[in-house]
């Protein structure tokens, strides 16, 4: 097994930063510590001056494969992943077919074994029929089941009470939703439809799909899940008012429900719509700039508890259009290191917390067998930063295959130089190295 050395770095792991070699043994890691350039090794990196993570793990994104993959497939999003330093994604069930079968799932991991260049794994969707097919679910094989709770159409959206009483009392392992109420939101968009007809402005996508909808609906699902015990997850809160729903008395460990932030909505607030338009448009909306930074102070106090991208790619004509023909999301797995280490510049966090909720919390919540830390005998998923490299995003720099960016003119100061994948240099100052795919997920549940 081929041995890589990685000296003189500045580790930031399990709450600390201090300067330290990593030796990697094939896929793991062999030896943390200082002065282990003395042992020999095929590859030696000397890296003086810049900073070694653990890789992020974003727990939610949607790589459009199969059915959409004008937008995006799980190569090509796979590339922005490693180019930003993301090491494990776990991608959503909204593809088309959507993923409401093992068979279906299992077609989504053949693909990634022969195309992802970070590891993967795929949550199943619920559908408001499929409960007994969601139930033969390996939960030490697949990160979780995934329900649509709002935003959504046809058999994506599980709207029965039933159905969501059976799936949050009888699945065994993680449940993650998007929480938003339909109900709420049609009447709104009613009511702006009657102001404006079809040139509804996009200043009023966070009315439409407002802090209401989003209580509503988050609060009725913690409500439910506390009911019945289950482990659940939140997506992408969007509201100052949802994180009053969530917790840090307790370690996360303990935790039975558990909150994502996604980085556009630290990054943005209602007062970008005019420079951006559609560009932000994303579900749950873009709101306030009080909103903002309440996500930021629950982030930091542990309420929130993870920090992901929602990475969500439509092709520029598309996201080109007027505010109801024009899709919702966004790409951003290749800048979320990136963005969070400037917010770390703009003294709003610290390098400590960025890799928590990036790297260390994504591994804890959903239980990732011996990744998210910088470990002897872990996985050496890892990622190497120059913290003083500044450089701008433009088209000819972004990745994904959509090839635009709402961040598009933004300077960023820090740069991801490499990204280890299981051992494995995938991305090295600019270069991708595709010989090796990433490796499946396993989780650490009974």
């Amino acid at each position: 097994m081929k041995t890589k050395l990685i000296t003189n770095a500045n580790i930031v792991n399990e709450g600390k930063v201090f300067e330290g070699d990593v030796l990697i043994k094939g896929q793991y890691i062999e030896a943390v510590g200082k002065d282990l350039s003395s042992r020999s090794a095929d590859v030696i990196i000397d890296a003086a001056g810049k900073y070694l993570l653990p890789g992020v793990i974003d727990d939610q994104v949607h790589f459009r494969e199969p059915g959409l993959t004008h937008k995006g497939n799980i190569h090509s999003e796979s590339r922005a992943a490693v180019a930003g330093g993301v090491t494990s994604f776990m991608e959503m069930p909204n593809t088309n077919p959507p993923t409401f079968t093992q068979a279906l799932l299992e077609q989504k991991y053949v693909i990634a074994s022969q195309n992802a260049l970070a590891n993967y794994s795929f949550f199943i969707g619920a559908s408001n029929d499929n409960l007994e097919e969601v139930m033969k679910t390996d939960i030490t094989r697949v990160c979780g089941l995934k329900i649509f709770m709002g935003s959504s159409t046809g058999n994506l959206l599980v709207d029965d009470p039933k159905v969501l009483e059976h799936f949050f009392s009888r699945f065994p392992s993680l449940i993650a939703a998007h929480c938003e109420d339909e109900g709420t939101i049609r009447r709104n968009t009613a009511l702006y439809k009657e102001k404006y007809g079809e040139d509804v402005p996009i200043a009023c996508h966070p009315l439409i799909r407002s802090e209401e909808a989003c209580y509503l609906s988050s609060s009725f699902a913690v409500k439910l899940a506390k009911k019945h015990g289950t482990r659940f997850h939140i997506l992408h809160i969007s509201t100052a008012k949802e994180t009053s729903l969530f917790d840090n008395s307790i370690p996360l460990e303990q935790k039975k429900i558990t909150a994502e932030a996604c980085v556009h909505h630290l990054w943005f607030n209602d007062a970008d719509y005019a420079r951006l338009g559609t560009r932000i448009k994303w579900n749950p909306a873009v709101k306030t700039a009080h909103d903002q930074q309440a996500i930021l102070n629950a982030v930091l106090d542990d309420r929130i508890d993870v920090i992901a991208t929602d990475h969500a790619p439509h092709t520029w004509d598309e996201k080109s259009n007027t505010y109801f023909k024009a899709p919702s999301g966004g790409p951003l797995v290749q800048h979320s290191l990136v963005a969070m280490l400037e917010l770390y510049h703009q003294g709003k966090i610290k390098l400590e917390k960025v890799v928590q909720k990036m790297s260390h919390h994504p591994a804890i919540l959903f239980q990732i067998e011996k990744r998210g830390f910088i470990r002897e005998g872990y996985f050496a998923d890892l990622v190497l930063v120059d913290l003083d490299a500044p450089w701008k995003v433009g088209r000819e720099n972004i990745v994904a295959h959509c090839g635009w960016s709402p961040l598009e003119g933004v300077t960023f100061r820090s740069t991801v130089e490499r990204t280890f994948v299981s051992g494995h240099l995938a991305y090295s100052l600019g270069a991708f190295d595709e010989s090796k795919m990433g490796e499946r997920l396993r989780f650490d549940r009974k």
